[in-house]
């Protein structure tokens, strides 16, 4: 079977990004569902990118990356999978819980640290 690839990737490196999305994926202990949710993508589309099945064009990429908290190159192989690193340990031991919230709480959660990152370069836009 003959899978027509976007541009960005070739037929040999596909399983490496499935695989690398599996990886990221996991490390933030997510899952698919919820990935695809976050991604605004049907779940059965986010399965077939993770079984190598295929691709997402560029944009989804660069959103995946951006949801788990991952570079571009780290996602097609161009350097080692890393974790985020949270200096603060109070906000550390935090974050290790947030996956035994509701679906609904960790929306919510989303949400309120969007707005609060938000309210933050605003003003250290409106100060400097």
């Amino acid at each position: 079977m003959h899978i027509s690839l976007p541009h960005w990737i070739c037929e040999e490196d596909m399983q490496l990004f499935a695989t690398r999305l599996k990886e990221a994926r996991e490390a933030r202990k997510m899952t698919q569902a919820r990935l695809a949710e976050l991604l605004n993508v049907d779940r059965r589309v986010y399965n077939r990118w993770e079984r190598g099945a295929s691709v997402p064009q560029l944009d989804a990429v660069v959103r995946i990356a951006q949801v788990l908290q991952s570079s571009l190159d780290s996602l097609v192989g161009l350097e080692p999978m890393t974790p985020p690193q949270i200096h603060n340990p109070r906000l550390q031991a935090l974050v290790m819980q947030m996956d035994s919230l509701s679906d609904e709480d960790q929306q919510a959660l989303i949400v309120l640290m969007d707005s609060l990152l938000k309210r933050s370069k605003m003003t250290q836009l409106l100060t400097s």
